[in-house]
């Protein structure tokens, strides 16, 4: 089914009063941690009926507002259970679709019963452009339509799961694309910084270096890069869902930031010096810190605004969320 066929089917269903539920029923699968969470609260607060999707590992405080499926995503067969019977969509968000081989088990099972499917994806996506030097990247510099990509391949396998990330979500944008089966909408979110809820731990190593007294080594080239906060990106996905566009999409705050403008950010907000020495006569056994790129990595936020979509600007953000990991710290 193409895309054009799932959206009639679609908009049969409603015109037929086939469904009771018009634009309300939002599925998230993934919702219980990161920007997730707080989208799950935006939905809510906009008055939609919730069904959050988890292995039900993770508790969140939503109470009874929510409706809860519990199941492996990766898991086509228990997939194809936990929703057998539970209706139609009228946008899905799915914040864990991370290869190929989980775009096709989203087909499988919500092919025409979803009006509106946004994945999110990253900036990773953009990774093997980073030495082109073509930033800031907008959406066109990836021809979805004529990359190859191979479901054969171990994309589970921990061995490859960290180091293929940007390229594993970039084969599931392309499967999507490709097959045109669901009415996709795929965000690319920037780099993230967040407060305590920020699981990789990066923006803390510059509160952690900048607590300690120790300088930042940063590269000489000091590539300039996009980012975007947890409650950022849940407004954009909130966005995004009540649009009527498809295909692929840069979401990220106004403005870029380099390693060292973390870093003095970081210092700045801590009332204290930044410490730093570019890599020029440095050791090459210094270590750089994350998000210090050797050349721009910076997305293009043009066909957002063209649509509508008014990003905050880095700077409104950025100090609180600081301030949110040095809150955790003490």
């Amino acid at each position: 089914m193409s895309v054009a066929q799932s959206i009639d089917a679609w908009e049969s269903r409603i015109n037929s009063g086939a469904t009771t539920t018009m634009q309300k029923n939002a599925l998230v699968i993934g919702g219980t941690r990161f920007f997730g969470r707080l989208l799950v609260r935006r939905l809510l607060e906009a008055g939609l009926n919730v069904t959050v999707a988890t292995r039900g590992i993770t508790s969140d405080d939503f109470g009874s507002t929510v409706s809860r499926v519990t199941v492996d995503r990766r898991d086509e067969d228990a997939m194809d259970r936990a929703f057998a019977g539970r209706g139609d969509y009228d946008v899905i968000f799915d914040q864990m679709c991370y290869s190929p081989l989980d775009a096709r088990i989203s087909e499988s099972v919500f092919a025409g019963r979803v009006g509106r499917y946004i994945m999110a994806s990253t900036i990773e996506v953009y990774a093997p452009l980073l030495w082109a030097k073509k930033a800031p990247f907008d959406e066109d510099l990836i021809d979805l339509s004529d990359e190859r990509t191979n479901p054969d391949f171990p994309w589970r396998d921990e061995t490859y799961s960290e180091s293929l990330y940007g390229e594993a979500k970039r084969a599931a944008e392309v499967w999507f694309h490709q097959s045109g089966i669901l009415p996709v909408v795929s965000v690319r979110i920037g780099h993230i910084l967040s407060g305590p809820d920020d699981f990789t731990g990066r923006l803390r190593s510059y509160v952690d270096r900048v607590s300690s007294g120790r300088p930042l080594f940063y590269s000489i080239n000091k590539g300039k890069s996009s980012f975007f906060n947890p409650a950022g990106i849940a407004d954009f996905l909130y966005w995004a869902g009540q649009q009527t566009f498809t295909g692929a999409i840069n979401a990220c705050a106004n403005g870029t930031l380099t390693a060292l403008e973390i870093h003095q950010a970081v210092a700045s907000v801590m009332g204290r010096e930044a410490q730093s020495e570019s890599m020029t006569g440095i050791s090459r056994a210094a270590v750089l810190s994350p998000y210090d790129f050797p050349a721009d990595y910076a997305m293009s936020s043009a066909r957002a605004i063209s649509l509508g979509y008014k990003a905050p600007d880095v700077s409104q953000w950025l100090p609180g969320v600081i301030a949110a990991q040095l809150e955790h710290g003490r």
